[in-house]
Parts: structure tokens; sequence; C-alpha cells
């Protein structure tokens, strides 16, 4: 210190004198307990005296001291104490770790800032540079100017620089429900969080309707309502809509409010660290459990010029519209518009969830600035407070944080009032190679005030994310009052790499309030985690599902998708995008479907369906539903093509099953191979080849529709077509029919060349007129009102394909070589009754409606007579579909190539005008098989996905079987055992309210396996319970499976897997997981119940798709139900095809039901249970048949051996002996 100032005293009585005589005061207004700002010192007036005392007191005073010691006194206290001692670094004090400390993770984030939609465009941005800072545009400002000189010349006087949204007044008003009388009263900020959090929910990968009724929050950081206080100047135009339109509550309200989320919402207003201390009260809420996921949020708007003017009176503003952050040329910030969005969750649900882990906030504080140098003006010390407060909370020391996105305004003071703290609190201890790194995203957007905080944080994870830091930009010369090297920072001035650290990355945002609230955010680097692809890669085709609330949102969607995988998404693999797309994105009302095997087949379709043209693979919207019954039409020969099948058998393991499962039976009567037929891509030849290549097709063709659980409700066959129609029905054997099929090809095969087909384009009445003078044609098939076919001898099918051509009519022959349903046949129907003389016919488990006769109410006995007539009868083919179209709406043609799919839809439209139908085929002439048959099956879901919970099946008799209640005791056996011979059935027993009651069903579920039903789960049993959901993996952790079940009511368990072929692999895992689980609950001892969840266990009718892996789980349910009652809840069983909302609608209200019943079966809407009906005995001793395997379980005990030989002497030749112990007694 100079001689010149020798106390304390002294240099106060210097600073009163100075103030008098450079700011104006008189002595009587200085008051030395008085902040220097309210005393009139300027942040510019603090630059000039702390030369004046660097030079009086021989050392370098910052203006920053001034801050740190805001009042005449402290200063002079500060200024003459002698120099401290430097203190040791303080290590971070934080507690034994507990609920409050758990790490959040990031899983998905929206912004919308000028000129930028999405993270990967703000990373872009940065990256190249960008600023988006402009004048305001023309537009804004245009309504406060009144015509009076006085506002015309303040506006003038008014900074014109900022960053500005375009279109702030369109607003998708009809997607998120809202009329457009509320959105034009709506602050455009609530607009604005409505469209970029639902883009953060998608890039979450979370469906945003998924989060109806669950503990979701959401906290928007927002500081101004301008559009509020501006609408309420007309006074006029004030109405119902005005209150919610302008409070700053609804801006986060509406949002939870359109989404129906049931957590915390609030809106958060700290000025300029709104949306960081939304952050911090997001991660708290999550932690605290208020909250089971979090949105937290910045928006910010600039509608008025008030606020510009406001700041340049005190001069915050910069004229030159740059923001310097740190540079010497520092002169005000910029102001800003944008938005920002991000999704929390605990990072253990996340991990369990596999969401995708952007980064992770390891901790943050807030707090207050308290009376400092003006209530505007920071407080250094309260800085470095929330600094040091918020690496505790972390449990991070300080020097561990490689970069800090800082709250870098670019003013002259602001700025090296907060190097200074970062540097003493996160710089010490550093080396000078090894310094703070520092950037500032207000030097490209400006500062968005509420969204500024929000704004760094989304800058730093795409930051972490890519290992690289982009640049501050405007930053040229370092500020002269921030002594970088000292405090061990350094501002990056150019893109560079995150420093490799040997650790995971480290950084911290800040984001101060002008009121004086300061928050400061610790994020660490993210475990990415591997993505997981479901089943859109089956086959090596993947399926697209583009929805919208209208037909043309799906067209807009498909094509902004379509540009997205030509660009940002090119190195995105199609499976991956598939996944995303269907199990990620909300579902809506309309949508279109591309099914493609290549990228570029799916970015041709995607193109198709935004043009709304047609295209392979591509199914586009539609609003014409038809309504429930699906009918299974079997065209005869025709439709057969080389190669037909070949692309199945690869792809679709269920195709390949079925040709497996008939290959030997196939070989034995027709005397070639189907699957060497199909695999080889063969031609048929000959009418043998021809009719039965084709039947065996459409046998295989039956069971892959049944395999993805579209099953018909009834059967027609279109003439040779009906013998396949008879097997899927359940009349007849496949074996039966190739029989039948391979009779009737072999007496027909000699007539080859002597007659043949024709399709005419006229209606019966014409087609007998026409053919009247021809006694050897007749009218064969009888196709559709207006077409028919004819047959007959070749030169007369000939002549009158002419003479209609003539009259330029359409007739065309038929690729046949004989002409059945003709007087031709006549010679083959006793040989067709003898050969088929022992056929033993079934009655149909299915409906079916038979063509052979003319009256479509007959119902055939499926016998060798029948068939005698069926190859000579016409063909009624339009009065079956006719029948068929009163009670069902979905008509699948199953066939290699279409035959009759025009002639079903005109029909239906002519006997049912008006109502709506659809006919699809199965296959296409030389098409991709896969891709063709999963058009036509997406197709079909169009429909039976919004019908399917509530179609009803006709005929449950058929379906089910219903054997009689009462049984006559055996007279072979004179009653003697009477009772001891039971039949499972399974009858419809309703539930007493076919409503879920959520209430009772309320507690605490643990849903481990399917993810997806758990969601479903989640989301209805609403907010008075807690749905934890885990991967089948904990099962296998003990201590982690004991730790998860603590507290829990009730535990669903469903397979992730739900494939239908049998994998022994696959059973054992199950049967283990379910083991697993439930020897926890007996060990733990708890009230939980147990409910599990299979798809296709319990096959309940012929034909029904079965699921061999999850029917071990039936056995397993049904011990345990015997030995542990405590734990039992029950078994439920439900078509593959059902949705898991429905599932989980059932699972509900069956977790209530009182009826005592736990085990059910869901088919087609029903509710099946377990009956034991008695069975009458046969009169007679049974014969077993030779051909086929009968199946002895527990072959070496007591009973076994016995039970063998009675089989044996019935005369079963092939007995599958299983048992668990080895031995010698099958030997006996």
């Amino acid at each position: 210190m100079t001689s010149g100032i020798g106390s304390e005293a002294e240099l106060r009585h210097w600073l009163v004198d100075y103030l008098v005589t450079n700011i104006g005061c008189t002595p009587d207004e200085v008051d030395p307990d008085l902040s220097l700002a309210d005393l009139g010192v300027s942040s510019r007036d603090s630059v000039v005296l702390s030369g004046e005392l660097s030079e009086l007191l021989g050392k370098s005073i910052s203006p920053i001291d001034f801050w740190e010691h805001p009042t005449i006194n402290a200063l002079a206290a500060y200024l003459t104490a002698p120099e401290p001692e430097p203190e040791p670094d303080p290590a971070p004090k934080r507690g034994a770790p507990n609920s409050l400390d758990e790490p959040i993770a990031v899983i998905g984030m929206g912004c919308r800032f000028p000129g930028i939609s999405g993270p990967g465009a703000l990373w872009q941005f940065l990256c190249e540079r960008g600023c988006s800072i402009g004048p305001v545009p023309p537009e804004r400002w245009r309504p406060f100017a009144t015509g009076s000189p006085e506002v015309a010349a303040a506006l003038a006087r008014t900074t014109r620089w900022g960053s500005f949204l375009p279109d702030i007044d369109a607003f998708d008003a009809e997607f998120f429900e809202i009329s457009p009388s509320e959105a034009a009263k709506m602050d455009p900020q609530q607009r604005l969080l409505l469209e970029v959090a639902w883009e953060a929910l998608e890039h979450a990968g979370i469906a945003p309707s998924t989060l109806r009724r669950t503990q979701t929050g959401v906290f928007a950081g927002a500081c101004l309502s301008e559009y509020g206080a501006i609408a309420s100047n007309d006074f006029c135009q004030v109405d119902g809509w005005s209150n919610t339109g302008g409070a700053m509550s609804i801006i986060a309200n509406r949002l939870s409010y359109f989404l129906d989320l049931r957590g915390p919402s609030m809106a958060v207003d700290t000025a300029c660290s709104s949306s960081l201390v939304a952050i911090h009260l997001a991660c708290q809420s999550l932690r605290t459990g208020d909250s089971h996921l979090a949105i937290a949020a910045g928006v910010n708007l600039l509608l008025s010029p008030a606020v510009f003017r406001g700041f340049d009176q005190v001069g915050a503003l910069s004229p030159t519209g740059k923001c310097r952050a740190f540079d010497a040329a520092a002169d005000g910030f910029v102001r800003g518009e944008g938005a920002g969005v991000v999704v929390l969750k605990r990072l253990a649900d996340a991990v369990r969830d596999r969401d995708r882990v952007l980064a992770v906030v390891r901790g943050s504080a807030v707090n207050q600035d308290g009376r400092s140098n003006g209530l505007m003006a920071p407080n250094p010390a309260a800085q470095m407070a929330v600094l040091r407060a918020a690496y505790a909370n972390a449990g991070m020391q300080p020097g561990d944080v490689d970069y800090v996105e800082t709250h870098g305004t670019g003013t002259l003071l602001g700025d090296p009032i907060e190097a200074r703290a970062l540097g003493a609190v996160l710089g010490r201890g550093r080396s000078e190679e090894s310094p703070l790194l520092v950037g500032a995203v207000k030097t490209n957007l400006g500062h968005t005030e509420a969204a500024a905080g929000i704004a760094g944080f989304i800058k730093t994870v795409l930051a972490m994310q890519h290992g690289q830091i982009p640049p501050n930009q405007q930053f040229e010369n370092p500020n002269p009052h921030i002594s970088f090297a000292d405090l061990r920072m350094k501002v990056v001035d150019t893109q560079i790499d995150w420093p490799d650290t040997g650790r995971s990355r480290r950084a911290g945002v800040s984001s101060f309030g002008f009121g004086g609230t300061n928050a400061h955010v610790v994020v660490e680097q993210g475990q990415e985690l591997a993505p997981v692809v479901g089943g859109g890669s089956d086959g090596g085709v993947s399926v697209l599902v583009v929805s919208g609330k209208t037909s043309q949102r799906v067209a807009a969607t498909a094509s902004v998708l379509a540009e997205w995988m030509q660009g940002a998404g090119a190195g995105v693999g199609l499976a991956q995008v598939a996944h995303t797309v269907n199990h990620h994105r909300a579902r809506q009302a309309r949508f279109g479907t591309v099914v493609a095997r290549h990228r570029a087949q799916a970015l041709a379709g995607l193109q198709a369906l935004a043009a709304g043209q047609h295209a392979p693979g591509v199914i586009g919207p539609t609003d014409n539903v038809p309504g429930p019954g699906t009918v299974f039409v079997y065209s005869g020969r025709g439709s057969q093509w080389a190669g037909m099948g070949r692309r199945l058998l690869a792809d679709e393991p269920a195709f390949t099953a079925a040709v497996g499962e008939l290959e030997p039976t196939f070989v034995a009567q027709a005397g070639f191979s189907l699957h060497d037929l199909i695999a080889g891509g063969k031609e048929l030849v000959g009418i043998e080849q021809i009719q039965l290549g084709v039947i065996g097709m459409q046998l295989a063709l039956t069971q892959l529709w049944r395999s993805y659980g579209v099953h018909p409700d009834l059967v027609i066959g279109h003439s040779m077509g009906e013998v396949a129609a008879a097997v899927a029905a359940g009349a007849l054997t496949p074996a039966e029919g190739l029989r039948v099929t391979a009779t009737r090809s072999r007496l027909m095969a000699p007539l080859c060349g002597q007659g043949t087909m024709a399709l005419l384009e006229l209606d019966a009445a014409a087609t007998h007129e026409l053919i009247a003078g021809h006694p050897h044609v007749t009218l064969a098939i009888y196709n559709s009102p207006r077409q028919t076919v004819i047959s007959g001898p070749v030169d007369d099918i000939e002549e009158l394909i002419a003479q209609l051509r003539a009259q330029n009519r359409f007739a065309s022959r038929v690729n046949i070589e004989v002409a059945p349903h003709n007087p031709a046949m006549d010679a083959l129907q006793p040989q067709m009754r003898s050969e088929l003389a022992d056929l033993t016919p079934r009655t149909p488990a299915i409906p079916i409606i038979s063509t052979t006769y003319d009256n479509p109410d007959t119902g055939p006995v499926f016998d060798a007579a029948h068939w005698a007539t069926n190859m000579r009868n016409p063909v009624h083919f339009q009065q079956a579909i006719t029948t068929a179209g009163t009670n069902h709406h979905t008509f699948i043609e199953i066939s290699p190539h279409p035959l009759l799919t025009q002639a079903i839809l005109d029909t239906l439209h002519t006997a049912q005008h008006g109502t709506t139908y659809t006919s699809v085929p199965t296959l296409h002439r030389d098409t991709d098989d896969t891709i063709t048959f999963r058009t036509n099956l997406y197709t079909t879901h169009h429909w039976t996905n919004t019908t399917s919970a509530a179609r009803q099946v006709s005929d449950i008799e058929h379906h089910n079987g219903s054997p009689s209640t009462t049984a006559a005791p055996s007279e072979r056996l004179d009653g003697e055992h009477d009772g001891w011979c039971y039949a499972m059935t399974w009858p419809a027993k309703p539930l007493a309210s076919a409503k879920s009651d959520t209430d009772a069903a309320g507690g605490r579920w643990l849903a481990v396996g399917h993810a997806e039903l758990a969601t479903e789960l989640r989301w209805l049993a609403g907010p008075q319970s807690r749905v934890d959901v885990a991967d089948a993996s904990l099962l296998d952790e003990e201590t982690s499976l004991i730790h998860a079940l603590n507290g829990i009511d009730r535990v669903l368990y469903t397979p992730s897997d739900l494939g239908t072929l049998f994998d022994l692999e696959t059973a054992y895992r199950l049967f283990h997981e379910v083991r697993m689980l439930a020897a926890a609950m007996v060990a733990a001892d708890m009230p939980a119940k147990l409910f599990i969840v299979t798809r296709n266990a319990q096959p309940v009718a012929e034909g029904d798709r079965a699921n061999p892996a999850h029917g071990v789980l039936w056995g397993l349910g049904r011990t345990l139900a015997l030995e542990h009652p405590q734990i039992w809840g029950g078994i439920l069983d439900f078509d593959a095809s059902v949705p898991p909302e429905l599932v989980a609608a059932q699972v509900l209200s069956e977790a209530t039901n009182t009826d005592g019943e736990d085990q059910v079966i869901y088919r087609r809407g029903e509710r099946l249970v377990p009956r034991l009906h008695p069975r009458t005995l046969p009169a007679e001793p049974v014969t077993l048949d030779g051909n086929a395997c009968q199946l002895v379980i527990g072959a070496t005990g007591n009973i076994g051996p016995h039970l063998i030989r009675q089989l044996a002497t019935m005369g079963a030749k092939t007995i599958i002996a299983v048992s668990r112990k080895p031995g010698l007694r099958l030997q006996a």
C-alpha cells in the first residue's frame, strides 16, 4: 500500500471523496453500508474506479472486487486487509449415498432454435460455427407503432438485434386436439412447448400416448408471458380461452393435460436460470419418487419491444448485435428465442428399460445471490457456493470436470465475475497443460433467457456424445479483466476433441437468473446401450408402420422419414428404423405400411406412400374399415407358377414347417416332393402335378396365415379348391385332401386335350343364351354377377370366344386341357365314388359354404359321393360369396396367385351395396413371395387390429366342441368304470364386469418379461398403482430379485419370446425363469400373487395355433397352484395377434376377479375356462390307427409298460416312450 493510504479509514474517506467528485453524490448521500450500485456506480464506472485504486494502492484491483465487496465499508476492509494464506482445495462434503443422490439419465432431447429443429441440426449448426442473430422481423413490432412521434422515437432508439424464430404463429392445433378459437388465444410458448416435448419423447423412444395416467412430471422454465399481456389490452376480445391462454402456469400444465400426465406439473420462473432450475427440480422429483419420468424444459419468445427497451436503459444489450462471451470487446448480450426439452429417468430405471442413455446428471445445486451489489448484480460468492454444492451433491472432485458450459452473457463485468468463481472452485489445482475448458452457446444463439440453461445443457450432452467440443463464437481477444492463465481456464475457440482423461467425460452447466437465482448441473457421459431390434428384421424383410391422425399426416410423415433416411439417417440400418418407427412412435388413428427387403425398396415405398401412389409393399391409409368376419377362399387350378413359395421357404419358418409336416403324405399321394418343387422353382406340368401342387401350396399358406394370428371364421372353395377348404375346416385331414385331389386329377388325366374352359364377361342369363345352340357346352362356374365360365369341347369353346370378341365383348380361354363341371365328367363319377368309398369325413370345426350345390345352406358330408358331384356340378361361387357377405367382411384368397379377388368384390358390392369389404390375395405371380404376403397380411391387420377384440364366433360349438354334460354308462363295462373318463372342454364364462377395476388392481406390480405389455399395464393401472418393469435377466440375480420383490403386491410374468415354433431351449429357459421367480416369492414369504400370461399355449379348437414352449408354463403353473397356493394368482392365455393394450386390460380384470377361475383362455373376445365333463366310453373295442403315433410319458413307471402293451394290442404300431429314468422294464 502506498504511503498516501495508511489504513482502512483513510481508504474509506478516499472512496467517499471519489464518489462525490466523480459520480455526483453529495457527502450526505453517501452511506458506506449501501451498495455501490445504489450509490450510482455503473459497470463502466467500476472499470474506471478499479484503475484508480490499482494506481493508488500499488496492486492490481479488479472491478469484480466491487461485486464481491459491494459497499464502501466492505470494499475498504477487503482492500486494506493483509494477503490471506492460500487455502487448501476443499473436498466435497457429501453424506452417505441415498436415494436423493441417485444419478439421473437423460434419455431424450428436443429443441427448436432459429433455423434449427432437433438435436442433430443443433450439433451441425454448432460445428459449422453458426450464428442465428439478426434484426427483429419487421412484423414483430408493427403492432406497437401507434403513430405517435414519441413511440416512434422510442422504438427507433431500441436495440433491434436478436435471435428470432420464424413462423411463431404457425401451430398444428388439430394434431394437439385444440380448437382454432382456443389456439388463437394460446401463448405461442405453450404451442412451441407442446411440439418440442412431443419430439423429445419420440427422440427418447417413448410413444407419448403410452404415458397416459403415469407419474410423469413436467417442469417448464418460462419467464415472460407477453402474449397474455398484449391480448388483455384488447378488453373486448377477452373470452373464456384468454385466461388459460395467457397464464404462465399453463405452459407446463397444458402439456400434462394433453398427454394425461399425473406427476407434478409446474412452470418455473427464475428468469435466465429457469430451465436449468427446471432440470434440477425434475431430478429431485425423480429421486423422491414424485415422478417416475420427468420432462424438463425451457421456452422463450420475444413478442414485445418493452423488455428490449428496459434492458437498453441499463446498458445490458449489445448495440453491435454480437454476443462476445469472455472477449475484450464484450458489450452486452443479445436476446434470443427458442425451446429445449429433455426427458429424464432414474438411471437404474433407464438401464432396466434398455433406454438409450445420452448422458447422466450426477448432481446439481440451486442458490440465491441475496443482497448483492444491486438486484440484478451477480454475487461472486454465491456463484462459488453453488458450484461447490453441485459437485458435492455429485460426489465428484471439482477438479475432475473437463468442460463447463457457462452462463457467458458477454457483458464486460458479468463474464469476469463468472470466470473468477469458476477458477476459484474448478480451476484450482489444475496444471497449465490441463486447464478448465469453457464455452457459451449464447455466442451462437443469443441469450434465450428462460431456455438458455437447457440450450447449454443440450449442447453439452451432444458434445459428450460426439467426443468433441464446438467452438465459442466471437472470441478474438481475451477479456482483460480475466486472468485465464491464473484461473487455469481456456475458452474453446476452435473445435477440439474432448480431452482424453482415462475416465468418462464430465462437464458442468451454469445458468444465473438476473434476480439472483443461480443453478449448476453436473453431467457425465452416458452409457450407450446397444439398440434392441425387434421382429422387423425377420426373414430379411422389414415393415414400417407410418401413422398419423389423418391420411394427409401419414403422407407427410412418410415423406419426412424418406428424406431422413436419405440424409441424416443414411447410416441407420433398415431393421433399426423399422423397430423405432413401429415400437417407439405414437399410435395414431390412420396408418400406412411399407414392407421392404432392402433400403431402396423402403425408400421407394415411403415415397409412394407420401405421394398417395400404389407400389409393391405399400398399403395406404383408408377410412373404409370393414366389419368383422374373415373368410378364407380357396381357388381352383390356374394360380400356379414356377418359383411360387420359394422365398417363403427361406423367410417364413411357419411355412417351412407346414411344408415339412405335409411332405411325407404329399410324396405318398403325389409321387413327387412338394418341398423340392417349391425350393427348385420348378414348373408344374400336367393336370396331376398342377392340381396336387396347388393344394399343397394352399395347405401350407393356410398355416402361414394362421401363424400370424389370422384365422378363418368361414371357408369357401372354388371348384377343386373346395378340397383345400374342407381340410382347413377340419372335415378332411391333409392326407385325405391330398388323396381326393390325386384321385380326381388321375381320373381326369386321360381326358386331357378333349375339352377346355373360357372366362366370359357375361352374366348368367346372357351366358345361357349364348350357349343355347351348343349342347355340349355348359355354364360351369357362376363367378360373379358379371362374369361366368363355360366348359366344353375345344372347338365349341373357341367358336364362342370368337363370337364374343366379334361383338367387342371380353372372352378368354382358361389354361386347362379338360372340361370339368360338364357332362364330360359323368363317366368318371362312378370310379370316383368307388375309389374314395372308404373316406370318413368329420363334422367341420369351422363353418364351410359348399359351392357344389345351388343352395348355399346345403350342409354336405364330404364323402366320396360329394367329391364325385363336385367335379360334375357347376360351381356356385357367386351364390356362396353372396351368402358369406351377409356377416363376413374380409375375404382372403388362399392361392399362389389371385384368380378370384375381383370376382369376390364384384359380387359383394352388387349384393350388399354400400357395405365395406376387403378382398386380398396371398401371393402374386413373379413377385417376392415374402414381400407380397407380408403386404397382404398387413392389409388385413389394418382391419383385424381394430375389430379383433369385438369379434364374436358365430358358432362356438363348431370351434370348441360341446360334449354332452350327461353320459350313459358303457354297456360293455356295465357301468363299473362310470366316472373314470372325462374330457376337458373350454366353455365361455364372462367376467361379472367387462371393465377392469383399476382401483382394486392398484398397489405395486412387478412386470417381468415383455416390456410392451408392461408399459400398457403401467398406463392402464392408473396413478394409484406403480408398475415396476424388469427384464428376465433379473431372475438370474437372486439378491436383485429379492430386492425387486420387496413391497410388491402382484407379479406378472410374460415371456418376451412370442415365437410359435417349438424350441426346446426356449421351453427350458421359460420354465427356469418362472421357477426362479416362484422360488424367490416363496422364500420371501410375501403376500404377492403371481400371474402368468402366455400366447397360444392352449389350443381349444381344431386347427388352432399352438405354442409348445409357452404350453410348458401351464404345466408348471398348475403345479404351483397346488403346491404353493399362497403365491398363486392365475395363468392367462391369449392369441399372439391380440395387442398388448388389450392383454393388459384383461390382466387387470383377472387380477381382481372373484369367480375363482385361475386358468383362463381368451379367444376372439371370449373368456374360456376349463371344465371336465364325463365322457362316454365306447361300446365296442377300440382299434387304433396303425399309421398314427402314440406317446407315453412315464414309460418306465409302474403303469407305463402295461399301457404300452395295451396300446400294441389295440393296433398301435409306433409308440414313443418317454421317461425321466432309463430302465429295462420296457424290454419285458
